[in-house]
């Protein structure tokens, strides 16, 4: 009888112990989504003051001004699996907008132009050191749902597998500047 209750009590011990570990790991998974919204917070914030700095230098551009309000907008808006698909947009548009830059001195010359410019690859550098740290989670979360015996567990609780960041091809591509 003592070894009966021993083998429950392991076998017990053995699903909090898993149970804990998915938890865990899919809390660092917000956490690590978390991490990625406030720097795109602070994208989206950076955003207008960089169009305004470019407008009043580079009047023509607008067309290609009005894509990187409309690319922030929808990222703004976006939610779910939509917001990596509209965040990579966004992240294109602005290679696009400082690709145009290059092209008008009086624009590069200009600080506020240039500590937005300095501020937005900063951001855009920590955006993608959290994306990396975002997938590292998602995979570690996967990988244990996946491999048995902490998927029996996994599907118990109705943890499910997280989508990984990824880059679409546009956003893989460079620039191009059409006049």
């Amino acid at each position: 009888m003592w070894v009966t209750i021993a083998v429950i009590a392991v076998v017990l011990l053995y699903f909090i112990l898993v149970y804990n570990g998915l938890v865990s790991r899919r809390n660092q998974v917000r956490e690590a989504w978390s991490t990625i919204d406030t720097q795109l917070k602070r994208r989206y914030d950076l955003i207008p003051n960089l169009i305004e700095t470019v407008r009043g230098a580079a009047k023509h551009e607008r067309e290609t001004l009005e894509s990187v309000t409309r690319a922030r907008d929808a990222a703004m808006a976006a939610n779910g699996a939509d917001r990596a698909d509209a965040e990579n947009k966004l992240t294109e548009t602005l290679k696009n907008l400082f690709a145009i830059s290059e092209n008008y001195p009086t624009l590069r010359a200009n600080e506020n132009f240039l500590e937005l410019q300095r501020e937005l690859t900063d951001t855009e550098t920590k955006i993608q050191a959290a994306r990396q740290f975002y997938n590292n989670v998602v995979m570690g979360l996967n990988t244990q749902i996946e491999q048995f015996p902490s998927n029996l567990v996994a599907r118990m609780f109705n943890i499910t597998p997280e989508k990984m960041f990824e880059m679409d091809a546009a956003e893989k591509a460079a620039p191009r500047v059409k006049f």
